[in-house]
């Protein structure tokens, strides 16, 4: 059973994401939030698998609760559901640790797919902010110097499968392209987000490009 902490500082819209989480037999909401403070106190107590997460909220933004959520607690995961499609809230977000960013127009089946997703250390992302952040690197002026420790603590083969997540592959692309088995791979994952402490493949991908394994 997945545990979902919902977060939001409207009472209808915590009713309404309350019935579809609960109308999926393998979800259960252990929690509610109206701000932020409230959602790093429940999250604390609670212990969710994935905290429902919204933005623009009172006494403490999604953002920062975001922050406090993933820097204090293990394990618990932060799936952004947001009104607002702003560059600026999806950067904030991630680097705050979310990971997932989702609008609140997403359809039902495709949230409780997300919090499925995020719930077993993916990351996902609304359709057209991968795109935005790829041109986000893209337009940075120069690439900082690689982290060569990052190197150092993985092996060659591990950093092939960083490479090819840095690049969105999934583990069943990244089995194929090195014909190895979607398990295999998956492994490879797993040791990779152990070795290098990552939170999950959001992370990962941003440890690649401080390594220098991803392509601008």
């Amino acid at each position: 059973m997945i545990r979902v902490l919902i977060v939001d500082d409207q009472a209808l819209v915590r009713t309404g994401f309350r019935e579809i989480v609960g109308s999926a037999d393998d979800l259960d909401v252990v929690g509610e939030a109206a701000n932020g403070v409230d959602a790093v106190g429940l999250a604390s107590a609670h212990r969710p698998d994935v905290v429902v997460m919204d933005i623009r909220m009172p006494e403490l933004d999604g953002i920062e609760a975001t922050r406090r959520i993933t820097a204090e607690l293990t394990g618990v995961r932060v799936l952004v559901l947001t009104t607002f499609d702003l560059d600026e809230y999806v950067f904030a977000a991630l680097r705050a640790g979310a990971s997932g960013f989702l609008l609140k127009d997403t359809p039902s089946a495709e949230l409780l797919a997300a919090i499925r997703v995020v719930a077993a250390g993916d990351a996902l992302l609304a359709p057209g902010v991968t795109r935005r952040l790829i041109a986000e690197f893209a337009s940075r002026p120069a690439r900082p110097s690689p982290r060569a420790d990052l190197l150092t603590a993985i092996t060659a083969r591990e950093q092939e499968v960083l490479a090819l997540v840095a690049a969105g592959l999934s583990n069943a692309e990244i089995g194929l392209r090195l014909h190895i088995t979607a398990g295999t791979a998956k492994t490879h994952v797993g040791h990779l987000m152990l070795k290098l402490a990552a939170r999950d493949r959001v992370h990962l991908v941003i440890l690649a490009y401080q390594a220098g394994l991803a392509a601008m």
